[in-house]
């Protein structure tokens, strides 16, 4: 395994909400729940709740890695649905989603460079909120002057296009709290 290889299958995470004495509908009494956190990864938005160790110190906003091995002080986690977190952490998770994009900006920017066709009536660009056709096309003429630079360049290109973060954002959080959406962008399944 090269180190290239080696360094793609790390994941990491964000602590979206921290319960020192375990969750609440746990059936072991509260003095012998471990503490759980909640977490989302950075790179597919996938939602996890782990149980730490005793020695664990982490708080909420800590990034942790998730692969190949958890920190230390994690014992063990699972990946589960946006109803299973914590009403913290569902609250916590817009403004870290927020975090996460802004972070990477380049790779959300590259998204409006790069969306392609869905099916012949639909483009991957219309799946995001308040983007129809005419800003559909708005963005895919002005991207054939070149790639965008970042989301204020994006903003500038493309007329009538407001807040393309929040934007991304959105649809992100729409992701993970709507089982039925047909088609997924960002975050894996």
């Amino acid at each position: 395994m090269t180190e290239d290889s080696a360094e793609s299958d790390v994941a990491h995470g964000v602590v979206l909400d921290f319960l020192p004495h375990g969750r609440s509908d746990a059936d072991e009494p509260q003095y012998r729940r471990s503490p759980v956190i909640y977490a989302v990864g950075t790179e597919h938005f996938s939602l996890y709740e782990l149980t730490l160790g005793d020695d664990a110190d982490v708080s909420i906003g800590d990034r942790i890695q998730l692969r190949p091995d958890f920190d230390s002080g994690i014992e063990r986690g699972r990946q589960v649905e946006y109803e299973d977190l914590s009403d913290g952490a569902q609250s916590e998770l817009e403004y870290v989603i927020e975090e996460i994009v802004t972070a990477d900006e380049r790779r959300f920017v590259d998204f409006f460079t790069e969306a392609q066709p869905v099916s012949l009536r639909m483009h991957q660009l219309n799946l995001l909120p308040g983007i129809g056709d005419k800003l559909r096309d708005n963005i895919l003429d002005a991207r054939k002057r070149g790639p965008f630079e970042s989301f204020e360049d994006l903003e500038s290109r493309v007329s009538g296009l407001h807040d393309p973060k929040s934007i991304v954002v959105d649809r992100i959080r729409a992701e993970l709290t709507d089982e039925d959406l047909k088609y997924r962008i960002f975050v894996g399944s």
